[in-house]
């Protein structure tokens, strides 16, 4: 009895292969009709579009696309079909709290969990592809909640994570503790050209995708009525080094920046984005269109405080001077050949910001499809909704290019080839165990 039950286990292991190879030669097809249609690059809606999907793979759009007999057919044509959308900075594990009581009153595991949540949260709203820019403190969480996703032990959207962030010695929150005390730091603190080679290669070692630093930051102490002026951290070597050490392994490097000269030092230095950038001149513009540096503007990560009952009158009249400064450095943006990038530093009606302050619908939208994938380097994958693409497919039910407002309402999410959202038609593809 034994030996038959060894016998059939063998023959099982001999067969997996060519069950496999079944599975991938008889992969499922679904037609998608679109009723009004973004490709993530075309600046104009098409309408009665078909995407036909096979597997997690993109296989054909267009008006005239026959659909298999066999083809499991999803209706929406009463809505606005476009790519899954991109969120070039974000944290999972940044949850909104004071930020003292996140990093010294909160567990990793806590903070874990709770970064699951906002993975799920953040794909059921249509964004399927991040940037995840640090952990703040998680140490390397978003790598380990990045293995999680694409294992299938929970849902979000596919990730490239920052890990840690670099700064430099007093260049950190949290600030204003007793020396006596060691404080745990938002950011990974490194020193001089070879420290900062070796925290790279840490955190390339430990998973990173991309290295994220900030080349300037407020510091204890300052008297600066404007609390987001902030003081240059790493030299220009020391920016040179990080941006090197990162490109060995074709990783990029994302600048926090909010003035001029220090994202001059960055620009210069070859990083790929700056992030926020609220004081950027013309002259820090035209360097950035000449070197293809993007900008990720992140509106609403200052505008949010603006509704926080929390924060103080005196407070709120200083962050009224930053977002209308914020407000006018974008609008001179829009007039000149700079690559914005969609990103909202957390949660937020990004988009309807961006539209407020100038920019046309569907350049927002594609500063979250088409430029967000490019700045990534995952042009080749996601972005737009073409044959050959990964099989990310969001919708709403009015057009957005009249009202924006309808990016906060998607009705259809769909990663992979899987349905994960579906307003129109009940349960989805996707069931949690």
């Amino acid at each position: 009895m034994r030996r038959h039950i060894r016998a059939r286990w063998l023959e099982m292991l001999i067969l997996l292969p060519a069950v496999a190879l079944l599975g991938q030669t008889q992969s499922p097809v679904t037609a998608i009709q679109c009723g009004k249609f973004f490709d993530g690059r075309t600046l104009a809606l098409q309408e009665n579009v078909t995407v036909l999907i096979r597997g997690n793979r993109i296989s054909a759009v267009g008006k005239s696309v026959p659909i298999p007999a066999d083809a499991k057919v999803i209706d929406l044509r009463q809505a606005t079909v476009m790519p899954g959308l991109i969120d070039c900075h974000t944290h999972m594990f940044l949850q909104g709290i004071d930020y003292d009581q996140l990093l010294l009153k909160k567990s990793l595991q806590y903070r874990a969990i709770w970064a699951t949540v906002s993975a799920r949260k953040t794909l059921l709203a249509g964004f399927t592809t991040i940037r995840d820019l640090e952990t703040e403190g998680a140490w390397y969480g978003d790598v380990a909640l990045r293995d999680a996703i694409n294992d299938g032990l929970v849902i979000g959207p596919r990730m490239q994570c920052a890990t840690r962030a670099l700064s430099v010695t007093g260049g950190y929150s949290p600030y204003g503790y007793s020396p006596d005390l060691t404080i745990p730091k938002g950011a990974q603190i490194a020193d001089g050209v070879d420290g900062v080679r070796k925290a790279v290669r840490e955190q390339l070692a430990n998973g990173a995708d991309l290295i994220k630093i900030y080349v300037d930051h407020r510091r204890r102490g300052m008297t600066n009525p404007d609390m987001l002026t902030a003081w240059p951290t790493f030299s220009l070597d020391e920016v040179r080094a990080i941006v090197e050490e990162a490109a060995k392994v074709e990783a990029k490097v994302a600048a926090h920046v909010y003035a001029s000269a220090t994202a001059q030092t960055a620009i210069q230095a070859g990083v790929a984005s700056l992030e926020h950038g609220i004081y950027l001149d013309d002259v820090t513009f035209k360097m950035m269109a000449e070197k293809n540096v993007y900008w990720v503007p992140t509106l609403m990560a200052y505008l949010q405080f603006m509704d926080d009952p929390k924060v103080s009158p005196e407070r709120r009249r200083l962050m009224t001077g930053t977002t209308e400064r914020h407000r006018e450095t974008f609008q001179r943006a829009l007039k000149l050949p700079v690559k914005i990038a969609f990103g909202t530093d957390l949660d937020g009606q990004e988009l309807g910001w961006m539209v407020k302050y100038g920019m046309a619908p569907l350049v927002a939208l594609r500063s979250a499809t088409s430029v967000a994938a490019e700045l990534m380097g995952w042009q080749d994958r996601v972005g737009t909704l073409e044959a050959d693409k990964l099989a990310d497919v969001v919708a709403v039910k009015g057009d957005p290019t009249q009202d924006i407002s309808e990016m906060t309402r998607v009705v259809f999410v769909m990663k992979d080839g899987v349905v994960y959202k579906d307003a129109f038609h009940g349960p989805s593809d996707h069931h949690d165990p």
